[in-house]
């Protein structure tokens, strides 16, 4: 039998919202907010694993640095956030599982220039299964051409994990699944290989990894983990611009994330690829590391 899909505005349990600890139901705000309106809005998402969160000072000082990227300033500290980050995995009990602090501005001023508006913080956490199903990372996920690019760093901040930014990567991964595909991938403003809809790309060849170079999209804290996993193990990494046919040349591909970990890729379009040697080496080292 499925399980019961619960929608997230029913769950139960509490939410960390500005300094208090919230009925789930109740943790509400005023529609007419300038995050929503505006996207004025900032998140973060982390893995809890065996109650504790990867990397959690690098992502709340992401946290902090993408609000700064598109004009405000989180009134916490890392290591406050961190502290409530900690408190609502411990009061949700959450053994394994997904952490999405949001930070955004409120309703003071419904316009674009929004200057004073009070900054708001929320981190929720849930329960968190696996990004794909076994079957899935055994074969490789298919990805198909997203129709919309990465733009370039001139024409928006792309260093932020703001939510506006992610428009074009929902409306991708919408398509994608509607045509029977797992993800898309995108390229960038240029033309070049970018990413999946949400997850950093790497290739495989002759034994090297290639990826593309972090400037138009996030540069992943699992992307950068994956890295010096690769070069503690002698890989060489090789971050260069990679035109679409030099897909060709690629004898395995895998996406990295926080949600996807180590994803192994065996299709993007017309090309074809085989989980092998690397793939599985860095999948392994990454999933102790993480428990570690």
């Amino acid at each position: 039998m499925a399980e019961e899909f619960i929608p997230f505005d029913k769950r139960e349990g509490f939410i960390w919202y500005n300094g208090e600890l919230v009925p789930w139901p109740d943790a509400k705000t005023h529609i007419l907010n300038h995050g929503l309106h505006y996207a004025s809005c900032v998140f973060e998402g982390e893995r809890v694993y065996e109650g504790k969160v990867f990397k959690l000072s690098e992502h709340s000082q992401r946290l902090k640095d993408s609000a700064n990227l598109i004009g405000f300033d989180i009134p916490y500290s890392v290591e406050e956030i961190n502290e409530f980050t900690n408190l609502i995995i411990k009061t949700q009990n959450i053994t394994d599982g997904y952490v999405r602090p949001v930070a955004w501005l409120g309703s003071e001023r419904m316009k674009i220039y929004a200057k004073g508006n009070t900054v708001h913080l929320a981190i929720a956490t849930w329960e968190w299964p696996a990004y794909f199903s076994e079957e899935l990372y055994e074969k490789g996920i298919r990805l198909c051409w997203a129709k919309w690019k990465r733009p370039s760093p001139e024409t928006a901040p792309t260093a932020s994990k703001a939510a506006g930014l992610y428009m074009i990567a929902t409306m991708s991964k919408q398509i994608a699944t509607d045509d029977g595909y797992d993800d898309a991938m995108m390229l960038d403003y240029q033309g070049n290989i970018a990413e999946a809809t949400g997850a950093n790309f790497f290739m495989v060849v002759d034994g090297a990894l290639h990826t593309p170079i972090a400037d138009c999209f996030l540069d992943g804290i699992t992307r950068r983990t994956v890295i010096d996993i690769a070069k503690e193990n002698g890989i060489e990494v090789i971050e260069r611009r990679i035109k679409p046919e030099e897909l060709s040349q690629g004898q395995e591909a895998f996406l990295t994330g926080t949600a996807a970990e180590i994803t192994p890729v065996g299709a993007i379009g017309e090309y074809e690829f085989k989980p092998g040697k690397v793939t599985n080496l860095l999948m392994d080292a990454y999933h102790k590391l993480v428990r570690a």
